[in-house]
């Protein structure tokens, strides 16, 4: 049976393809938050601003679950949520991985601050590589929307900015690649 535009196929690795679709993600709010980071000593979070493509969000969620991130956290506007897209290519990490949807990001930016969590934005204004980068502890790497990269009040409440090591021709990663990148270069630093 063919779908109609906009509808999402079957995936058949996809967990959530429950016919009752019984346990369906729904995102979390800001007042979460707390309650998800109590008792992380080095909690690794994800903040997305503005990702707008369902494809890259749910990219970004299955690699999120797969690196062990603890929460994603993306603002309530200008920024994709929870589609059947979505939670097709997350292929069930959408209902895996706390995805919190704030009304002011660069609010919860600073309050994560006040917890003791680092924030590290990447950006091409950045003189400092993913790779000298110390990825231990307290993080939440910032990542920006698709070609624009992260908004410049986002970007303002970044502790640090990096950027990736670019050999070709291209300036960019696509969002859920770069996502990709820097979530298991912080895997690959926890586990040393």
């Amino acid at each position: 049976m063919r779908k109609r535009a906009g509808e999402a196929r079957d995936n058949r690795h996809s967990r959530s393809n429950r016919a009752s679709h019984e346990r369906e993600a729904k995102p979390l709010g800001e007042g979460d938050l707390p309650e998800i980071l109590e008792g992380k000593e080095s909690p690794l979070l994800l903040i997305l601003d503005c990702v707008q493509d369902p494809n890259n969000l749910g990219a970004i969620l299955r690699t999120a679950d797969g690196a062990g991130v603890d929460a994603v956290i993306a603002p309530k506007d200008k920024a994709v949520g929870l589609t059947d897209t979505v939670r097709r290519v997350s292929v069930g990490a959408s209902e895996s991985v706390s995805f919190v949807k704030v009304t002011n990001l660069a609010r919860t930016m600073r309050e994560l601050k006040e917890r003791g969590v680092w924030l590290v934005g990447t950006s091409d204004k950045a003189t400092q590589s993913l790779y000298e980068t110390d990825l231990k502890g307290p993080i939440a790497i910032v990542m920006g929307r698709e070609g624009e990269g992260m908004r410049q009040l986002t970007e303002k409440e970044c502790d640090f900015l990096i950027q990736f090591p670019m050999k070709g021709k291209v300036d960019c990663l696509n969002v859920s690649v770069a996502t990709g990148v820097c979530l298991y270069e912080a895997v690959r630093q926890r586990m040393s």
